[in-house]
């Protein structure tokens, strides 16, 4: 059911490699997405989001600087993360100028998972209204941080 692939986009106050250290360092992470990150930046390199009392492991997918970055997370626990059984975040970045750039997120692989689809439509609902939120966050933060 394509009404459930989460998209949103937002555009962002700030430079392309501002945006991309942003979504992609530890401790900028922390500071509009998820309370606490343990990741290293690389393909195929695992790592942890906690988000209050939820969290879980992430695997770095895709690591394209400064435009494109992706990871996989919610697998079953003790299970190798997958397509089929996780869910696939991109980032993808587009400057639009010198100062500002689009920021495209997605997120997608629900109907892959063999969830009930009230399930898929609840978590789909909440994602897309998550990510908002947190894009949000993210340009508020940038555009503190911008001169002017």
């Amino acid at each position: 059911m394509p009404g459930r692939m989460i998209e949103r986009e937002v555009l962002i106050e700030a430079p392309v490699e501002v945006v991309w250290r942003t979504i992609t360092e530890p401790d900028q992470m922390s500071q509009w997405f998820a309370d606490r990150v343990e990741l290293v930046v690389e393909p195929g390199a695992h790592g942890f989001m906690q988000f209050g009392d939820q969290g879980g492991p992430v695997v770095v997918e895709t690591v394209d600087p400064p435009t494109r970055f992706s990871f996989r997370w919610n697998h079953p626990s003790g299970e190798e993360t997958v397509a089929g059984n996780s869910m696939l975040v991109e980032f993808t970045l587009a400057p639009e100028g010198e100062e500002r750039t689009r920021l495209r997120v997605s997120e997608s692989g629900h109907d892959l998972l063999a969830w009930p689809d009230a399930e898929k439509e609840r978590y789909a609902g909440e994602h897309r209204g998550g990510w908002g939120e947190y894009l949000d966050r993210l340009a508020a933060l940038l555009a503190k941080r911008q001169p002017g």
